[in-house]
């Protein structure tokens, strides 16, 4: 070991002690870390139905088994999703060189590892000299595994259309005027996890207006899933037997779970993919969100990491054509992606047809360079039918829309500072998708990222998340982004995406073009104090409102948000987090809409108090909902709400927490709108006659 290592071990005590953090609920610090990352991501989403529960899971388990730098290996490290394969590739090479890590500051002599990189790892994080790991053993895994249970109950307080009282006769000639079930929103979850290794459970959820143990729902709730997944046995690697995602290259041609990709954090744009993951949300399956149901298993051989995957999942589908003798279904139109199933003509959508995804990759995966090939077959139960226009012709071109076979390359390389990566595809009807990326660290001070990507127009994708502005075909862009540090306490990030779409699109009919960039400037004086200033500017083509003449030339958009963000930490207990946002969207020549939000967030967490809460007041008023914001609101624990603010109006949320003994905690949430220009709250069965919508939310959680 070098001298200079028991030097930094004896500047750095402190802060090997701070980062053992206590594993227990009552750390404040936990949510806050992890908030703050699912926040960043779910804004730029701007997607109100995303469900963040795997990432939060992920989170959550690194900051209760910090990983141990001194014998992390490179997929461990990839897995935190906190740092560049530059930085991974950087503190390997010094471990190999130096010998084991003595304290978690010693990472400040490695290239890439500024104090900003190690803050934000230090929660997930240790530096530890016990290298030994524990045999798994049975009784290891019930002595040190963990049992959680969760059981949620949510509600809208007013009535909404789909619950109000209906005439017999009315109901019987449209029984899709009501809905079939409650109002209440039911989810239970049971997990059991030892460390990193071993996970099984099962999810169970009834949404708002399902039946629970009536007629449409014997076995109580609608949605059910389960599995049980193991990994780093050996040479298994992984093994997951009932539902679960598949991550692989770039996401291009194969990546079944959410990926997220243009943000504030500009130098995340790269996937680290995870190859075989479980599945533990309860987003239900759509023909463009899929997860997986069956069995997939990695295999090391002799260096190559070979994964076989099969699966066979039902889909909410529209029905287009029926076997008139045996009734069975030969054809569908197209896949419903809302999940739900509160009226009859929703509960006959419900399961109608079958996909079977099968298929395999196989990786090479050095020090330096990673070299993926991917193989995925779909198959319908049913003859796929979509309804072909102008502007899809092109990626449902075949003869054979029921099947697709998708081929993929991909690969990874690092050469000193110089993170190069890329994936290419081909589907069955011909069609070509790829991405090229390099992400360069050129000083400790500025760090810069460069994608290109081409999707064609008649690329069919099975399951696709690469980065993107629209989908993964019929798109062409080239994004660049920048992480500089110019002074103190001070980040500058921007990034730059010019894209085009070189054919027609869903309500644009002609081919058309677009840019999208952000700036934002923090300044981070200490760990209480963090302000930011973000410009952001998004410019599209749409099809005209104002045809006369029944051509729908484009006319261009232009939507421009200004936020200014202040978070300030009174106390070890106390957190106070202000925003303001403005917001002009613009349309053509005829509209030219402002909007507004200002909210003040007051976040109470004692370490060790057993009472915790957040509340917020926000204020806005906007001219359209084109003129939208959304901004991540604090919740139950697995649960998420991005909301978007529009109208004119105010918004209040309340949500407490309290430990009752060790290992049950409950959570209750209060929230409400509240809207001056107008006196209904949305449409048709989920319309409320009044100005307020108020939803309350329960929850109680048993860790054993």
């Amino acid at each position: 070991m070098h001298w200079k290592k028991y030097i930094l071990l004896f500047h750095s005590s402190f802060f090997i002690l701070h980062s053992s953090f206590a594993q227990d609920i009552t750390d404040p610090k936990k949510y806050d870390v992890i908030e703050k990352r699912i926040e960043m991501i779910a804004e730029e989403n701007e997607d109100e139905e995303i469900d963040y529960t795997t990432l939060f899971d992920e989170l959550s388990h690194a900051y209760d088994h910090p990983l141990n730098l001194s014998n992390a290996k490179k997929e461990d490290l990839q897995q935190l999703t906190l740092l560049t394969d530059i930085q991974i590739a950087s503190l390997l090479e010094h471990i190999e060189k130096t010998g084991n890590l003595i304290a978690i500051y010693e990472l400040q002599t490695i290239d890439g590892f500024d104090l900003a990189v190690i803050e934000r790892i230090l929660p997930f994080v240790k530096v530890s000299r016990d290298l030994t790991t524990p045999k798994v053993s049975f009784k290891e895994v019930l002595k040190n595994g963990s049992n959680e249970l969760f059981i949620r109950h949510t509600r809208i307080l007013e009535e909404q259309e789909g619950y109000s009282p209906i005439d017999d006769s009315t109901l019987a000639a449209k029984p899709n005027k009501r809905y079939l079930g409650s109002p209440d929103k039911l989810y239970a979850r049971y997990r059991f996890k030892y460390s990193n290794n071993i996970s099984f459970g099962i999810t169970a959820e009834k949404d708002a207006g399902e039946q629970f143990l009536g007629s449409n729902q014997p076995y109580g709730f609608d949605f059910y899933s389960a599995h049980f997944y193991m990994r780093g046995f050996n040479n298994l690697k992984h093994l997951v037997v009932g539902d679960y995602l598949l991550q692989f290259g770039q996401g291009v041609t194969l990546w079944t779970s959410r990926a997220f990709g243009k943000s504030a954090d500009v130098m995340n744009v790269k996937k680290n993919p995870m190859g075989i993951k479980p599945y533990t949300s309860v987003n239900e399956n759509s023909i463009n969100d899929l997860f997986l149901r069956g069995a997939a298993a990695t295999y090391n051989i002799k260096g190559v990491e070979v994964t076989g995957f099969y699966s066979y999942n039902l889909l909410d589908a529209t029905i287009s054509e029926l076997d008139t003798t045996t009734g069975e279904i030969t054809g569908f139109s197209g896949g419903s992606s809302a999940g739900t199933h509160r009226t009859p003509g929703e509960l006959d959508k419900k399961n109608s047809v079958g996909m079977n995804i099968y298929g395999g990759h196989a990786a090479y995966k050095g020090k330096k360079l990673e070299v993926g090939l991917t193989a995925a077959q779909l198959a319908y139960t049913a003859d796929f039918q979509p309804d072909i226009r102008p502007y899809n012709q092109f990626r449902y071109s075949g003869n054979d829309l029921s099947r697709n076979l998708v081929l993929g390359l991909d690969y990874n390389y690092i050469f000193q500072n110089f993170n190069f990566f890329g994936e290419v595809a081909r589907s069955e009807n011909g069609g070509l998708a790829q991405l090229y990326g390099v992400l360069m660290t050129l000083d400790p001070k500025l760090s810069l990222s460069a994608i290109y990507r081409n999707y064609g127009r008649n690329y069919r994708y099975i399951a696709a998340n690469a980065l993107r502005e629209s989908t993964a075909y019929n798109e062409e862009g080239i994004y660049l982004g920048m992480e500089c540090k110019p002074f103190k306490h001070f980040t500058l990030s921007a990034y730059f995406d010019k894209f085009k779409f070189p054919w027609l699109k869903n309500q644009v009919d002609a081919p058309s073009d677009g840019v999208d960039y952000l700036g934002q400037l923090t300044f981070k004086p200490s760990k209480k104090l963090e302000i930011y200033l973000r410009f952001k500017q998004e410019i599209k083509e749409l099809n005209t409102k104002d045809a006369t003449d029944g051509i729908d030339y484009l006319e261009p958009t232009d939507k421009r948000n200004l936020r200014f963000n202040f978070t300030y930490k009174i106390s070890d207990a106390i957190k106070l987090r202000n925003r303001v946002e403005l917001v002009n969207y613009k349309r053509g020549a005829n509209q030219n809409d402002d909007g507004f939000l200002v909210y003040q967030d007051v976040m109470y967490k004692a370490k060790n108090s057993p009472l915790s809460f957040t509340f917020r007041y926000g204020l806005f008023d906007t001219d359209s909902y084109d003129a939208r914001v959304y901004a991540y609101e604090n919740n139950v624990l697995y649960s998420f709400s991005v909301p978007a603010y529009y109208g004119k109006g105010m918004r209040t949320q309340l949500t407490l927490r309290y430990r009752v003994i060790k290992g049950v905690d409950v959570w209750l949430r209060w929230a409400q709108w509240y809207k001056k220009d107008s006196n209904t709250f949305g449409s048709g069965l989920e319309q409320i006659n009044g100005n307020t919508k108020s939803e309350i939310k329960a929850q109680v959680k048993f860790k054993f």
